[in-house]
């Protein structure tokens, strides 16, 4: 227990008596994330400025109190859980839009605030915030900054850390620092903001955004097409890129996957043999749409496709990717729980990865169900285990090694999006090697000179 009366009382006149929970009922709330494992926080404060979270930061960092901030908790990694106990820092109150410029398209926002809000509000204004995780309805800007999300629209248009022109961030000893900029270049110093992108608050608490935004594309199209098997689909994405043709998405869905979706997709013909799908989507001009679209179809039947249905009004695309992001929730049908990773390969690779995927799931036998981003090769390997079966537990582990080595192997990485947290801090220095883990390191302390901010994450043995 690092929370004595006397910090407790300091924390409460800081945030307000009704803004710090220790009971244990409360505390359970925010002692997971989506991993399912569990460590109860000694306490949670709900902070509403960067004055009242670097007046908690600086008691902590005296008292050597480990501190982990908190958006939706909605991560796959563990990179919310508090391992060691302390002050969970709950964002939730920091959930605003502080301006949207029109004229220079930006905005600058709050970290609490939920992502598809964002959207929301910037289209309104003919505006566009591409980063769309599949947890964006309820993911937070600064849970995406935290891990670095991507999201089906990466390939055409990047990730969160290529929005983020700077950020107001709260150091681990209390001091409020602003790095970056507001403008559309600048290149005085260290680019810091874009280095606390993918930092998991293991460096500080953000507390104040600049995102770029660019113009709303005037059109979109969705078309979702049915192959035999994975091949034939991985060959028509070839086709489409070699084509010239950059979709904003071009998503597959495995067959396992497509077993578990079927509900969703009863607006699509999807023929009974289907042994993969591309769900595509491409924007920009009316003019320039109707032509992509006409030709990814007729790529789609050159390829090998069954089927092909194309969406242009909104809310038949909304029934298609409802399709998609059910998928997670879906996989309960096999197994109460799936061990979700994000393997990223050359795209060029899929095919073999999925090959490589099959072996393992053979060798182990552990089901193992795949969709992902086919367009920037980001794969989401989902192996569906039950956590009470001792003998399946024990497979897991060697599986999960296999399935590292051969993705880095084969130039990829093992985590395109989801960051690293707790789930695979193990495995970091296999792919960045001693030197950069040793840098690493020595950066976090520099930072964070008590190794107060969210400790025990990333890295192996934890710092």
């Amino acid at each position: 227990m690092f929370i004595d009366k006397s910090r407790l009382k300091e924390i409460q006149d800081i945030c307000g008596v009704n803004n710090v929970l220790m009971d244990r009922e409360d505390l359970l709330c925010y002692s997971y994330d989506a991993t399912g494992q569990k460590m109860l926080p000694d306490l949670v404060a709900f902070p509403e400025s960067a004055s009242q979270i670097s007046q908690i930061l600086k008691i902590a960092n005296t008292h050597k109190v480990p501190v982990v901030p908190r958006g939706a908790g909605s991560g796959f990694v563990g990179g919310t859980i508090p391992v060691k106990g302390g002050i969970v820092l709950a964002l939730s109150r920091m959930n605003k839009i502080l301006e949207i410029d029109e004229d220079n398209m930006l905005a600058v926002v709050e970290p609490g605030l939920v992502n598809e809000k964002l959207q929301q509000e910037v289209e309104k204004k003919g505006l566009f915030y591409p980063p769309d995780p599949a947890s964006m309805k309820f993911s937070t800007i600064g849970g995406n900054i935290a891990t670095g999300a991507g999201g089906p629209r990466a390939f055409k248009y990047g990730v969160t850390k290529d929005y983020v022109l700077g950020l107001e961030v709260v150091l681990p000893t209390g001091e409020i620092m602003k790095m970056g900029v507001r403008t559309a270049k600048g290149v005085v110093g260290y680019d810091l903001a874009r280095f606390l992108v993918g930092s998991e608050g293991t460096l500080g608490v953000v507390t104040k955004i600049n995102l770029k935004l660019i113009p709303k594309p005037e059109m979109t199209a969705t078309l979702l097409s049915s192959f035999p098997n994975m091949d034939q689909a991985a060959q028509c994405v070839t086709s489409v890129i070699k084509a010239k043709i950059i979709p904003a998405t071009l998503e597959y869905i495995d067959r396992r996957a497509i077993e578990c979706i079927k509900p969703y997709l009863v607006d699509a013909a999807i023929p009974e043999n289907t042994g993969a799908i591309l769900l595509m989507e491409v924007d920009g001009p009316k003019d320039t749409v109707g032509k992509e679209v006409r030709k990814i179809e007729s790529l789609c039947r050159e390829n090998g496709a069954m089927e092909t249905s194309t969406a242009f009004e909104k809310e038949e695309r909304e029934k298609l990717w409802t399709a998609r992001r059910a998928i997670s929730p879906s996989l309960r049908k096999i197994s109460p729980t799936k061990i979700n990773e994000d393997i990223t390969v050359p795209r060029t690779k899929i095919p073999k990865t999925i090959q490589m995927l099959d072996r393992v799931e053979k060798k182990y036998s552990i089901p193992i169900v795949n969709f992902g981003h086919a367009g920037d090769g980001n794969v989401h390997v989902n192996l569906m285990v039950d956590q009470s079966d001792s003998d399946i537990m024990k497979r897991l582990d060697p599986a999960l090694e296999e399935i590292f080595e051969e993705v880095l192997e084969m130039g990829g990485t093992i985590s395109g999006e989801h960051g690293i947290g707790l789930a695979k801090s193990r495995y970091i220095e296999k792919e960045i090697g001693e030197t950069s883990l040793e840098l690493q390191k020595r950066v976090k302390l520099a930072f964070d000179p008590n190794n107060i901010m969210n400790p025990g994450k990333i890295f192996w043995p934890n710092v």
